[in-house]
């Protein structure tokens, strides 16, 4: 086993040890808009989807638009449209598509279409955990040449507070040698601010065999801010900080270094048949200490659905270009594609 494969277990094991046991009260109220009452366990909403689970029924899937109103008395994080972030749990409203949000010092009426995200506050460590678990792989008799990537992300939420623990691993195969590598592995930490602004703290380590890099150490400080966020999709951008550590392959030295980071990311949603999901982003980095060296990287995941929303198939394209990679590297640039089958946790 590899350095970077441990450091992998070692991240996703802590995560999961402080996981305690919780069982959701199913108290919660929807008023369907074609009367219908629905009582059950309201899970969350976003992208214009509300995550419901009934008992016998399972989690199902609602659209928004279908929501009249809602009761819960349990405590929420509601995201509007215009950035405000609400604390609080939910009243039923007579007024035609919309609801009360009761928080501890007042209650406020909106309209269920001006709402972006509503995300449970619990109790339970396990409850607040969701995430992504995507296998690939392809082979080829002729080459004998084969390819396995596991990739994945873990997501824990509280209020105003977003941790992520993301991993991404590529090895090429070839006659029962180990050709290539590249892990990507990274543990973010996001705050919500004001006005669509959160803040975020990464670490992350990643290995990299066709660009020369062994391991590369790496620590960000971003701001991010939301350029559109609605029932279909989310955009937002964000700049800062990148301190690395790199450790090259051969007898290259090691070397520290200071770059900026520029990043978008795009994530789409479509709920009509077939449901499709696209995940993309792309970070630049200028170095500041290595005159003229840079760093891009982009990501490409769309899916649809298989079976149910939990399930669901589709591609992972990657593309990562250093205009000075270490001297012992095989190439500038290293890039793959990969057909995935992804299981949702939560």
């Amino acid at each position: 086993m590899n350095r970077t494969t441990y450091y992998i277990l070692i991240l996703i094991l802590a995560f999961f040890l402080p996981i305690k046991k919780g069982m959701a009260q199913k108290t919660d109220t929807i008023y369907h808009v074609n009367k219908n009452i629905l009582t059950g366990d309201f899970k969350n909403m976003a992208y214009g989807i509300v995550t419901w689970k009934m008992e016998g029924m399972g989690t199902i899937s609602l659209e928004e638009i279908m929501v009249n109103t809602i009761i819960s008395k349990k405590q929420f994080e509601i995201k509007m449209k215009d950035d405000k972030i609400y604390f609080g749990s939910f009243e039923a409203s007579e007024e035609k598509r919309s609801v009360y949000i009761v928080t501890p010092e007042k209650k406020i009426l909106v309209k269920i279409y001006d709402i972006v995200e509503i995300y449970p506050i619990k109790n339970s460590f396990w409850t607040k955990i969701s995430g992504n678990f995507s296998l690939g792989f392809n082979y080829s008799k002729g080459s004998d040449i084969g390819n396995l990537a596991l990739s994945g992300d873990l997501s824990y939420r509280r209020k105003k507070v977003y941790l992520e623990l993301a991993w991404d691993g590529n090895n090429t195969y070839q006659k029962d040698t180990l050709g290539s590598r590249k892990t990507d592995v990274s543990l973010a930490w996001q705050r919500l601010l004001k006005k669509g602004w959160s803040s975020q703290l990464s670490v992350s380590v990643s290995q990299n065999s066709e660009l020369g890099i062994k391991e590369r150490w790496g620590i960000d400080v971003l701001g991010l801010k939301d350029i559109s966020y609605n029932d279909w999709n989310r955009f937002y951008a964000g700049a800062g900080l990148n301190l690395t550590h790199e450790i090259p392959y051969g007898d290259v030295p090691e070397q520290d270094d200071v770059a900026g980071v520029m990043q978008l990311v795009w994530r789409v949603y479509k709920y009509k048949a077939p449901k499709i999901w696209v995940d993309a982003d792309v970070s630049f980095l200028p170095y500041f200490t290595d005159s003229g060296r840079y760093r891009a990287v982009f990501n490409l995941n769309p899916k649809i659905n298989l079976l149910n929303d939990n399930f669901k198939v589709g591609l992972k394209f990657y593309y990562t270009y250093d205009s000075k990679p270490p001297a012992d590297a095989v190439s500038k640039n290293d890039y793959g594609i990969n057909f995935q089958l992804t299981y949702s946790l939560h």
